[in-house]
């Protein structure tokens, strides 16, 4: 059952699997957060123009962030401490840049994640325009987390999550795969062109800021301690598989439906597939479609609404704390009193009101500049924290500290996002 939890959480019942799979949930919300249609598109393209040839980086993908998950969940359960706590360790230096971060980084993704939500609604309900549709999105979205606990939000992207499996999955049966190429992707290969598209696949795959959320919601969900690391385990793998399996069934959908056609580019070119099923199939093979890339970039807007809102009032908390103040422990962070604060709903607020200003005027090209720049340094942030924290023989215990799988997974991640880092930055600044 899920649970909005101010205990310590210290006794975890017999792991069996039937219990773990009872207990999923956290996992769930920060793989479907991070999965938003950007990354459904990029993978859509990617399959017009390399067919299966790119499979082998979104599996690969998926198992980075399988790492990553994992390393923050166990980083939670085994130190008892949040990721702001972690940083706060660190020096000021970290707290001020995740806060730096995550005002810039909101401005812009509200009004990313409330268009997203919008275009399928616009293309299903033309009654509204697009920002129409976005502002009621950002209003729906604010209602939700502002009035709902975790057990509820957390029902809700479940059902959101059910949706985007049955509808994008399905989308991919009907369409057909072609098996045999499907297993010759899985041989790692690099056409010509296609290493911005292997970066963004592998790096992609369910992830931002959101991953940096999932600890919060282990201990919204009442798990405080090591006996619970493997019910982390299992919720992280049930939630970064299920979200890879969504990635691949959009590269079979661009592989099969449009191999060799020139897709428009952005969060339309899911429209825009829409009308290509509409044409081959019929009404009815756009309808579920449409409604999936719904799901898709609703379950981002809830996620995002409360995962990084509890971040922002973890991080107003952290940064106020006297400089002599002692480490802080799972006892000393109160979810209730997070999602109650008053930083919590001022996030949530500029979150949803200033973005829509965007909805109508465009983005700034020097707020554009300053998003991409931080943007692209975050997931190399929080993988590089990791691998301190984690082998810190001060802060974890010693049979919790990362073994070498951990660690080399970690150490490939902090490679892959500084590429996909320069990457960004080289477009930004080109």
């Amino acid at each position: 059952m899920a649970a909005d939890a101010n205990t310590t959480g210290a006794t975890a019942p017999e792991a069996t699997w039937k219990a773990r799979l009872k207990q999923v949930g956290p996992g769930i919300m920060a793989a479907a957060t991070g999965v938003g249609a950007g990354d459904l598109v990029a993978t859509l393209v990617a399959g017009s123009r390399y067919g299966y040839t790119l499979f082998w980086a979104v599996v690969l993908g998926t198992l980075f962030k399988l790492a990553l998950g994992e390393a923050v969940g166990r980083w939670h359960l085994a130190s008892g401490r949040t990721m702001l706590a972690g940083w706060r360790t660190m020096g000021r230096w970290a707290v001020g840049y995740f806060g730096a971060y995550a005002v810039v980084w909101g401005f812009v993704y509200g009004a990313t994640a409330m268009s997203a939500s919008a275009l399928p609604l616009n293309a299903l309900f033309p009654v509204l325009p697009v920002a129409g549709w976005a502002i009621i999105c950002g209003l729906l979205g604010l209602a939700l987390v502002w009035f709902g606990r975790y057990a509820l939000l957390e029902k809700i992207m479940t059902v959101l999550v059910g949706v985007m499996f049955v509808t994008v999955v399905g989308t991919a049966v009907m369409v057909g795969p072609n098996l045999l190429e499907l297993g010759e992707g899985l041989v790692p290969t690099l056409p010509d062109g296609s290493v911005a598209y292997v970066l963004g696949l592998m790096g992609g795959v369910g992830g931002t800021i959101t991953m940096a959320a999932y600890g919060y919601w282990t201990f919204a969900k009442g798990w405080r301690a090591p006996s619970w690391m493997p019910f982390m385990r299992a919720d992280n793998a049930v939630g970064y598989i299920t979200t890879g399996i969504f990635v691949v069934a959009m590269l079979v959908v661009g592989a099969e439906i449009l191999l060799g056609h020139d897709l428009t580019s952005g969060d339309k070119g899911l429209l825009q597939l829409g009308d290509t099923l509409a044409a081959d199939y019929g009404q009815w093979a756009r309808i579920p479609f449409l409604v999936g890339f719904f799901a898709v970039a609703f379950s981002s807007v809830i996620g995002v609404w409360n995962g990084v809102s509890l971040l922002f009032a973890d991080w107003w908390r952290t940064w106020r704390l006297p400089k002599e103040a002692p480490p802080e422990t799972a006892a000393d962070y109160d979810h209730k009193a997070g999602m109650n604060s008053t930083a919590y709903r001022v996030y949530l607020l500029w979150l949803t009101f200033p973005p829509m200003l965007l909805l109508f005027l465009g983005k700034p090209f020097q707020l554009t500049v300053v998003y991409g720049v931080l943007g692209a340094l975050f997931m190399p942030f929080l993988a590089g924290t990791l691998l301190v924290l984690l082998n810190s023989k001060s802060m974890m215990p010693a049979e919790h500290r990362s073994r070498w799988l951990s660690n080399t997974m970690l150490v490939l991640c902090l490679a892959l996002f500084v590429g996909v880092a320069f990457n960004e930055l080289v477009g930004v600044f080109s």
